[in-house]
């Protein structure tokens, strides 16, 4: 059984279709990417699928269970996680309270355990600082966990913000263009996470404009175009499909 389903997918805005009746399976441990020109209906997909947008015809599944209209918070207290093109932090924050509260945010805890704070919340925050600085150490900001995040450069946002989406350990990962607007060395360093996620078993499924990266590192490529799922297939695939370089190259 595929990880995530999504069918006959649609969703319009004042009368524009933004998703067509796109279907898309991926399956557990999987790296698929989505690409296509810009507006082709990448992000709002991705919206749909955690519950920021409500579909208006089709279904999303997640392990079997209906999620399409499924509120944000519940989605990703599910297994879902996902980050953003623009990047949001708490900028008087530290890094380290930055992974916290974002933890935080994804956490069933009933607020009277909180107020008595019990034994096992007592355990579990420490579990949390320590799986924080582990994946500050992971992306490389370990010398930045006590740093205010607003100080912190533009990619080591984002890579902050790609620590914090593995904060609650989700079964999938919805990375919305993660290589945007950074240097190439930081490209190189988000594609040799998001391998190393691939390694563990992690299933991601990215939005990238970034060929060289979709290529690279990509086991299935999704295309989309106008909202329509136009081509899918292996990278190599993907680059010879005539209805991509037509959506590409051809307008």
């Amino acid at each position: 059984m595929a990880l995530l389903e999504v069918r006959g997918l649609v969703k319009r805005f004042l009368g524009v279709t933004a998703v067509d009746q796109v279907d898309l399976a991926v399956e557990p441990g999987e790296l698929v990417s989505l690409i296509g020109p810009n507006g082709s209906g990448k992000t709002t997909l991705f919206n749909c699928v955690t519950g920021y947008l409500a579909a208006d015809h089709g279904r999303v599944l997640f392990r079997g269970r209906d999620l399409t209209h499924v509120a944000p918070h519940r989605v990703a207290r599910l297994g879902v996680a996902r980050t953003f093109q623009q990047v949001s932090v708490f900028p008087r924050l530290s890094a380290l309270e930055n992974l916290l509260v974002f933890l935080q945010q994804h956490q069933e805890e009933h607020t009277l355990a909180r107020l008595i704070r019990t034994p096992r919340l007592r355990r579990l925050e420490v579990e949390a600082v320590e799986r924080a600085r582990r994946l500050l150490d992971l992306v490389g900001l370990t010398d930045k966990a006590d740093a205010a995040a607003g100080s912190l450069s533009y990619g080591q946002r984002k890579l902050l913000a790609f620590a914090a989406a593995l904060m609650p350990d989700p079964d999938l990962l919805l990375l919305d263009e993660p290589a945007a607007a950074v240097n190439p060395t930081m490209i190189n360093q988000m594609k040799s996470h998001i391998l190393a996620l691939h390694r563990q078993g992690k299933t991601v499924l990215l939005v990238e404009h970034n060929m060289e990266v979709v290529m690279d590192i990509s086991q299935r490529v999704v295309v989309l175009d106008h909202g329509q799922k136009i081509a899918e297939g292996s990278p190599d695939a993907i680059r010879r499909d005539a209805r991509v370089i037509e959506a590409y190259f051809g307008r």
